[in-house]
């Protein structure tokens, strides 16, 4: 598998899990999104931070 291949195979899985809660629970996500509406910068910007570092660590233990 070439590098636009993976990266294709990569987008299509984020895609698919960003895909399930609108899916299965609409009025959940609703709930969800009104609720980081009312958070502040900092606590997005941890939050974001520490999805960023999982996502790095998974890369890291079980990447390529």
């Amino acid at each position: 598998m070439g590098p636009f291949e993976l990266l294709m195979t990569a987008v299509a899985l984020v895609l698919i899990v960003e895909g399930i809660l609108p899916f299965l629970s609409p009025t959940l996500l609703r709930r969800y999104l009104a609720q980081v509406l009312a958070m502040d910068d900092r606590s997005l910007r941890l939050g974001g931070l520490a999805a960023m570092l999982s996502g790095l660590g998974l890369l890291y233990l079980f990447g390529p």
